[in-house]
C-alpha cells in the first residue's frame, strides 16, 4: 500500500502529475420539468496518487492531519503516513460484509472514531476512542450509538458526517424495501440526525425521532456549504440519480417518485443524471463547487454552488469507479477508487487514493 507522491500528508503539496481531464460525455436528455445536469467540458485539474493497494476502501476521515480509511470487506481502519504507507489502526468487530454491506462510512469527532457498519441483520453506528499519536493510533472499546438500522445485500446507505451544528448525520438506504422510505417509524431510507452520543436533538423535525428527512432510496453523500445548507447525493433506480438540497422534515419522494416529480408534498432534486453516467456516492465541497464521486459513471462530477443546474466532468473513465470525495485539511480534494469491490475492473495499484487540486486556472 505505497503512496507515490512522497510527503503528501498535512499541509505540504499533495500533487505530483498534471493531467488533462477527459472531455465530458454527451449530456443526458432532458425531459419537461427535469434538470438533467448537462456537463460542460472540463478544465485541467492536477492529480497525484496518495496511496494504493487498498482493498475495497469506502470512506476517508481526518484525525487532525492524519487520514483514516475504512475498508468495506476487511473491516479494517487504516492510517496513512507521509509516504502513503498504510498501517492498521484496528478492525471493527462483528462486521458481516455481504453485497454492498460491510464497514462503510467513518467520521472523526474530537478524539472518537465513528463507524457505520453492517452486522448480522442490521446496520449500526458505533464510536471508538482514538488513542495514541499519528503512526501508533489505536481504537479503544466500542460504544454503541445507534443500532437496528435495516440492512440487506443492497441499499445500506452508510455515509456519516458531523454537520456545522455539531450533530451526527447518517444516510440510510431502504434495504431493498421501498416502503421503508415513506415509513417514519423505520430508520431505513432516511437521513438521520442525532447528538454525538446517539440521542435525539430537541430541534429535530419529528418529535422524539432521529429522522431528519425521508423518502430516500439509497443516499450516500453528505456535504454542507459555508451557509450551512446540506446537500445529499442519491442513487436512483432505472431513471434518475439525484443531487438534493436537504430540508428538515422534507419528503424526497421514493418510492413514489424518482427524479423531478413536480408533485405537492415532495421535494424535488436540484439536478439529476442517468444512472449509467453517474451512480453518485461520496460528495465534498471545495473551492466553491460540490464534487461528486461516481461509481458506474467512473467520473468526478463538479457542480458549482452558484449554478446548481449545471455540471462539468473530470477524469471520465480514467480511474474507474469512484466511491468517496473528501476535502483534505490543506484544501486539496481526495478521491477513493472502488475497483476491487466486486463490480469494478481492477488495474495495477487498485484501489487507490488520489489527491486533486479543486482550483482552476
Amino acid at each position: 500500500m505505497r503512496g507515490r507522491t512522497g510527503a503528501v500528508i498535512g499541509t505540504a503539496g499533495l500533487l505530483c502529475a498534471l493531467v488533462a481531464c477527459s472531455p465530458g460525455s454527451a449530456p443526458a436528455p432532458e425531459t419537461p420539468g427535469t434538470t438533467a445536469g448537462a456537463p460542460s467540458s472540463s478544465a485541467p485539474i492536477e492529480a497525484g496518487t496518495v496511496a494504493e493497494g487498498l482493498q475495497a476502501p469506502w470512506s476517508i476521515a481526518f484525525h487532525g492531519e492524519t487520514p483514516l480509511v475504512s475498508e468495506r470487506d476487511t473491516a479494517r481502519i487504516l492510517e496513512l503516513d507521509a509516504d502513503g504507507e498504510a498501517r492498521t489502526v484496528g478492525a471493527i468487530a462483528g462486521v458481516a460484509p455481504r453485497g454492498e454491506g460491510g464497514l462503510l462510512g467513518i467520521a472523526v469527532h474530537r478524539d472518537f472514531l465513528y463507524a457505520y457498519s453492517t452486522a448480522g441483520g442490521e446496520n449500526r453506528i458505533e464510536r471508538y476512542p482514538l488513542t495514541g499519536e499519528a503512526g501508533e493510533l489505536a481504537l479503544g472499546p466500542a460504544e454503541p450509538i445507534l443500532a437496528g438500522i435495516p440492512a440487506a445485500r443492497i441499499h445500506n446507505g452508510g455515509r456519516i458526517a458531523f454537520g456545522p451544528d455539531g450533530m451526527l448525520y447518517a444516510t440510510t438506504g431502504d434495504a431493498g424495501e421501498g416502503a421503508n422510505a415513506q415509513d417514519l417509524g423505520s430508520l431505513a431510507g432516511k437521513i438521520l440526525r442525532m447528538t454525538p452520543d446517539g440521542g435525539v436533538p430537541d430541534d429535530n423535525p419529528f418529535d422524539g425521532s432521529r429522522v431528519y428527512s425521508y423518502g430516500h432510496r439509497n443516499p450516500q453523500g453528505l456535504a454542507w456549504d459555508d451557509g450551512g445548507a446540506l446537500y445529499a447525493s442519491e442513487f436512483g433506480q432505472n431513471t434518475w440519480d439525484e443531487l438534493n438540497v436537504i430540508e428538515p422534515g422534507g419528503n424526497y419522494g421514493w418510492p413514489e417518485a424518482e427524479g423531478i416529480a413536480d408533485r405537492a408534498g415532495f421535494v424535488d432534486p436540484v439536478q439529476v443524471w442517468e444512472p449509467a453516467e453517474a451512480s453518485p456516492s461520496g460528495i465534498a465541497i471545495a473551492d466553491g463547487s460540490l464534487f461528486i464521486a461516481n461509481l458506474r459513471g467512473e467520473r468526478l462530477r463538479e457542480v458549482p454552488l452558484d449554478g446548481l443546474e449545471s455540471s462539468r466532468e473530470h477524469f471520465a473513465g480514467q480511474y474507474g469507479r469512484l466511491r468517496d470525495a473528501v476535502a483534505a485539511p490543506d484544501g486539496s480534494l481526495w478521491l477513493i477508487t472502488n475497483n476491487t469491490d466486486g463490480r469494478g475492473a481492477p488495474t495495477a495499484g487498485d484501489d487507490r487514493i488520489i489527491a486533486v487540486d479543486p482550483g482552476h486556472p
